[in-house]
């Protein structure tokens, strides 16, 4: 039981520390912390008034709330007594270091997020992604799953560099979009040029290219369209003889509902424009577009032979 005590009160000295300087994504980690245990509210109370007497480290306009009733009062042994002090030297040291390196930035199924960068440049994430940036260097960044769309400030002397998986791709100041969805991935350049694993099997795509890959095979280059490439982030999915299998994975991504295609339309091909912010008619339109049935399954849609019928 004391370890589990002690272990709260860790936790407790660690948010007050966090909450110091914390976006949306903290404060919200830190409300389901507190909903996880009612110990939570009690520990982190003791934990940030501790510091205020300690020494005025934390800001108590952001980081400290006001006692709520029954919380237990503060305890000089909890803070100067057990060696927690010393701990809470050490978490300063550790979130420092934290703040000066690498964050993740995610998004939710059917959610968009843009990212402002350091140096100017521009990241829009689709839904269901996840990236890794770095606040010491803003020209790195490692796409962990998803699409994301890059808009980067031209610099000869610093190249902008984009991770995911075994890829690295090496831009000057350009816009290219990069889907990465299990083992396919997808670069596509709007404007500029981008080097696709440079020093190695390297490929050069410049704007109106695009480059897939599945698994390990080799990679495809093909032509694609600039508008095709960035309409995403306008809410609009722009295809030419694209297979309805893709269209499904971009409607799922963009609208966080799952659409999967029956093997016997995965492979047709579509040409057309679908905007995705007509609601709960979207995959309806979309359908009916590609000349398919849509039907409920799951919780998502599945879309096979067959007009599609309109609830």
């Amino acid at each position: 039981m004391t370890d589990r005590r002690d272990d709260i009160e860790a936790e407790a000295i660690g948010w007050v520390i966090r909450l110091r300087d914390a976006g949306a994504d903290d404060w919200a980690a830190f409300t389901d912390w507190l909903e996880a245990d009612p110990a939570h509210a009690a520990a982190y109370d003791e934990a940030a008034l501790a510091e205020l007497e300690w020494g005025g480290l934390a800001r108590p306009e952001r980081a400290v709330p006001k006692p709520r009733p029954g919380a237990r009062p503060f305890n000089r042994r909890f803070f100067l007594g057990t060696g927690i002090a010393a701990a809470l030297a050490g978490i300063i040291a550790l979130g420092t270091l934290q703040t000066q390196g690498t964050y993740a930035v995610e998004t939710a199924a059917g959610e968009r997020r843009s990212v402002e960068l350091a140096d100017g440049s521009r990241v829009d994430l689709n839904g269901n992604s996840r990236i890794l940036l770095d606040r010491g260097d803003p020209r790195v960044a490692t796409l962990e799953r998803g699409e994301a769309l890059f808009t980067v400030v031209h610099n000869d002397a610093d190249p902008f560099e984009v991770r995911t998986g075994d890829v690295l791709l090496r831009d000057m100041g350009t816009v290219f979009n990069v889907l990465r969805d299990g083992e396919m991935l997808d670069v596509a350049v709007a404007e500029g040029v981008v080097e696709y694993n440079p020093g190695r099997a390297a490929v050069t795509l410049r704007a109106g290219m695009a480059l897939s890959r599945h698994s390990d095979a080799a990679p495809e280059v093909a032509q694609r369209s600039p508008e095709a490439i960035t309409g995403w982030r306008d809410g609009r999915l722009i295809y030419a003889a694209t297979t309805i299998g893709t269209v499904a994975g971009d409607l799922a991504r963009n609208l966080g509902v799952p659409v999967r295609a029956e093997p016997d339309v995965a492979q047709r091909p579509f040409t057309g424009v679908i905007r995705v912010d007509d609601g709960p008619e979207t995959i309806q339109r979309a359908a009916q577009l590609m000349g398919v049935n849509a039907r409920p399954s799951n919780g998502g849609w599945t879309l096979m032979a067959g007009a599609s019928e309109t609830p």
